[in-house]
Parts: C-alpha cells; sequence; structure tokens
C-alpha cells in the first residue's frame, strides 16, 4: 500500500508542479498583454488630445 501511495502523491506533485507552470506562463502572457494595452491607450490619448486640442487625461498638456 505504501508504494501505490507514493505513486499518487507523486502523480499530485506534478499535476501541481504543471498547473502552476501553466499559471506562471498565463501571467506572464497577461502582463505582456497589459504593458502593450497601456502603450496603446497612451498612443490613443496622446492622438486624441492632440485631435480635439484637450487635456483629457489631466497632466496639464496636450498631446
Amino acid at each position: 500500500m505504501g508504494l501505490f501511495w507514493n505513486l499518487i502523491q507523486q502523480s499530485q506533485i506534478q499535476d501541481h508542479k504543471s498547473r502552476a507552470e501553466t499559471l506562471e506562463a498565463r501571467v506572464r502572457n497577461l502582463e505582456w498583454e497589459l504593458a502593450h494595452t497601456k502603450e496603446l491607450l497612451i498612443k490613443t490619448l496622446k492622438i486624441l488630445e492632440e485631435q480635439s486640442g484637450k487635456d483629457i487625461d489631466g497632466d496639464g498638456k496636450i498631446g
């Protein structure tokens, strides 16, 4: 019974490791996507401010 239990535990450990690696990859991808979304938002805001002539983000300057 001990050997069987060890195999089950090893399988569970491997499952958790796989999930953790998958989770870490998902977090990395989400962080990358967030950074690029922020970059696009800033570029869009800059163009919008330049086109409208208004300070939309409240930073005291247009563009």
